[in-house]
């Protein structure tokens, strides 16, 4: 595997991760195992059966919850601390190498994508979640399917041309979290008022 197939490669499993972590690692493990995907042998493991069980099993349970409104915000904060350093570590295995800094470096890259694209991903559907009917919620979830499907495609299928999209990708979200984070605590701070009402 080339530089840029490495790259691309590292790149499209930490931002795949801040989504569907799960459904990443038994995607990929599964088209290694039946010889459609060649891995690096530091990701050899995602082939074992016993990984691809669990990660099957787990992708299920995380696409029923990801489709109700405010579980999916409960499974969101749990992931944070499993969805990011899991990116991490499959940015690093995807690299294959034995130089340190460029370990450390795939780490620190890794984990940083895919903190960002969870961060959108669970603020995005926090602010849904204040919406009153479900419609929102199961369109959204099954678009963020959509993309992280096509996104892995073009990570394998057009290494370059998904280094592209990514850094864009990038921009669009670091330019949506501050709003973001700005739509989350004026809703925080309404259920605050209103609690201190309900209070009175």
């Amino acid at each position: 595997m080339d530089a840029i197939s490495s790259f691309a490669l590292a790149s499209g499993l930490s931002w795949a991760s801040g989504f569907r972590l799960y459904a990443t690692v038994f995607a990929v493990g599964l088209l290694s195992r039946y010889g459609y995907l060649q891995l690096p042998q530091t990701l050899d493991i995602l082939r074992h059966p016993a990984v691809l069980a669990v990660a099957g099993a787990l992708m299920l349970v995380e696409f029923l919850a990801d489709k109700i409104p405010y579980v999916d915000s409960m499974w969101d904060s749990v992931q944070t601390f499993i969805r990011i350093p899991a990116g991490a570590l499959l940015a690093m295995g995807a690299m294959n190498t034995s130089d340190p800094i460029i370990a450390t470096l795939a780490v620190l890259l890794g984990g940083s994508l895919t903190g960002i694209t969870h961060a959108t991903k669970a603020g995005s559907r926090a602010l849904i979640n204040t919406s009153p009917e479900p419609v929102s919620n199961v369109t959204t979830s099954l678009g963020e399917d959509g993309l992280w499907l096509g996104g892995g495609w073009l990570a394998l299928a057009h290494p370059m041309v998904f280094i592209g999209v990514i850094l864009l990708l990038v921009f669009v979200m670091l330019w949506m979290l501050p709003k973001l984070w700005r739509g989350i605590k004026l809703v925080l701070n309404q259920l605050s008022r209103i609690l201190r009402l309900s209070s009175n």
